[in-house]
């Protein structure tokens, strides 16, 4: 079991039977295309489970199920965590928005020293739970808000952030934190599919991947999709 020295940042994690029925129901144990070395929890028909998260967790003002499907900048990071496992071995690692989990999980298996999943829903943060259950892997989870916050020192040595730019508003607050994190020291590695808000300057191209992807959600069978690592803006460093 990965040690929990995250224990003092994580806040409470709502636990509903839902929401593990919710995922069992509308899912199945899939592996993910580009990494099969991981298996999921994914969905396989997206207008069901879209009706039955809004049916059944609506009240409690659930996010739509992101965490429910293998996005191409997910499955990006995850198979370069697998291919070069020295870039976690041994360090601290934070699975930003984490979804279902696959880039936790591949930090275990590359034997990262410290690692914690995050995600602001808390059925994504279930999914991440179970998802590691199915691999044999354990790691803490927190549902913590960190955009916006701040640290007076590093608090990672590595942060994975997939597919967080597709919406304007939520990509800018997103890279400025992620920019604050890098001044700090921390290696900030992104990966997108080439959506609108993606970032176009203060980064270094790593790899390139062609994902499979699920037609009903991506309209193609294959997204071509970068890995970048953020680079710290000097000009705006005290």
């Amino acid at each position: 079991m990965t040690e929990n020295i995250f224990a003092d940042a994580l806040v409470p994690e709502v636990d509903d039977p839902q929401f593990a029925d919710l995922i069992e129901t509308f899912t199945v144990p899939a592996r993910v295309p580009l990494a099969p070395e991981i298996e999921m929890y994914l969905a396989t028909h997206i207008t069901p489970l879209w009706q039955a998260t809004e049916d059944i967790l609506g009240v409690l003002d659930i996010p739509p199920p992101y965490w429910a499907f293998a996005w191409p900048g997910g499955q990006a990071i995850t198979r370069y965590i697998l291919d070069h496992p020295e870039l976690v071995r041994g360090k601290r690692v934070l699975d930003f928005a984490c979804g279902g989990g696959m880039q936790a999980i591949a930090c275990v298996m590359a034997e990262a020293a410290k690692i914690l999943a995050n995600d602001i829903d808390p059925v994504a943060i279930t999914a991440t739970r179970l998802n590691a259950k199915r691999n044999g892997v354990d790691f803490p989870t927190t549902t913590e808000n960190f955009v916006g916050t701040s640290a007076p020192e590093k608090r990672w040595d590595v942060i994975f952030a997939g597919d967080v730019c597709y919406q304007q508003d939520m990509a800018n607050a997103v890279l400025q934190w992620l920019m604050a994190e890098a001044r700090l020291g921390t290696r900030v590695i992104l990966a997108d599919p080439g959506r609108t808000y993606a970032p176009t300057h203060n980064i270094d191209e790593l790899e390139t991947y062609d994902v499979p992807v699920d037609v009903a959600v991506e309209d193609t069978d294959t997204k071509f999709t970068r890995i970048w690592q953020l680079l710290p803006d000097r000009e705006n460093m005290a």
